[in-house]
């Protein structure tokens, strides 16, 4: 009687088996890690890649990868996650989704790399222009020249977070937080403290999101991500000034412990302050 032989089934094509620019690469060995990209993001709970609705979607899509890499959601370093998985998220063709990663490629702000572990890698922060589909400006620009070109949305933006922010941190503390979110919250929170020029803004921004996070309601941590990005640019441009950081620290940990706590009057009262003092130190320097 002749030997059975069996027949090995084909392995399922693999997702990451090319970069995002269509070129291959060698299988990768863990397809869960493959699925969400090599780093999770820096603060779990706020929408990462939100579908891309109307407009040109060529450059909505740069401004969505743009506002994920400015808000420290992806850092230096981090691979964002296979093209097809990526554009089924923003839910943009892989045609536009490889034009908007080749812009950013070509501005300097993600690498395509080969091999067993490549993919596409964020290597800096993206600032000027980036996010409209152009390559960022040589010089960025004076806050008084920013806060001009904003003209009345400036103050809709602070306006908007005066009633957004406050009402994140009252909800937060409203909940039973998990351990995850409180150790979020507690990092964030020990990061933003860092008073290197070139990690502060994006560590203050993330404790915000964090905070925004841990309300535990996704539409509201993407309305916080939308009016961090909207003065993100304004508050990178003014002055550093030593004071001003010391008390906004303090304020951070007020409103952290008050949501620990489960106290959301006062963690609601601390973030009113907070984001008073940023209107004003604004309004102030920009006339």
């Amino acid at each position: 009687m002749p030997a059975i032989v069996k027949q090995r089934r084909p392995r399922d094509p693999d997702p990451q088996a090319e970069t995002n620019d269509g070129e291959p690469l060698a299988p990768q060995p863990d397809r869960a890690a493959r699925r969400r990209g090599d780093s999770a993001p820096a603060v779990a709970g706020v929408p990462l890649w939100r579908p891309v609705r109307g407009g040109n979607a060529f450059e909505i899509t740069v401004s969505r990868l743009a506002q994920a890499i400015r808000l420290g959601l992806v850092g230096a370093g981090d691979r964002l996650p296979a093209e097809r998985d990526l554009a089924e998220q923003l839910q943009v063709s892989r045609v536009t989704l490889r034009e908007a990663i080749r812009a950013l490629r070509e501005a300097g702000f993600l690498e395509s790399r080969r091999g067993r572990t490549g993919g596409t890698f964020v290597v800096a922060p993206v600032t000027g222009e980036v996010d409209k589909g152009r390559k960022a400006a040589p010089k960025a620009k004076g806050a008084a020249e920013l806060a001009r070109q904003m003209g009345d949305s400036l103050h809709d933006a602070l306006d908007f977070r005066r009633v957004l922010e406050p009402g994140a941190a009252g909800l937060a503390a409203t909940r039973t937080l998990t351990a995850p979110e409180r150790q979020q919250l507690v990092a964030c929170l020990a990061a933003s403290r860092d008073r290197d020029p070139t990690t502060r803004r994006v560590a203050d921004s993330r404790l915000h999101l964090a905070i925004a996070a841990a309300g535990g309601s996704p539409s509201l941590a993407a309305a916080v991500a939308d009016v961090q990005l909207a003065l993100d640019r304004l508050l990178v441009a003014i002055p550093v000034i030593k004071k001003n950081l010391d008390h906004s620290d303090r304020q951070h940990t007020r409103v952290v412990d008050a949501i620990l706590a489960g106290d959301a009057a006062a963690a609601r009262a601390t973030m009113e302050e907070h984001c008073d003092a940023t209107a004003e130190l604004l309004r102030g320097l920009l006339g």
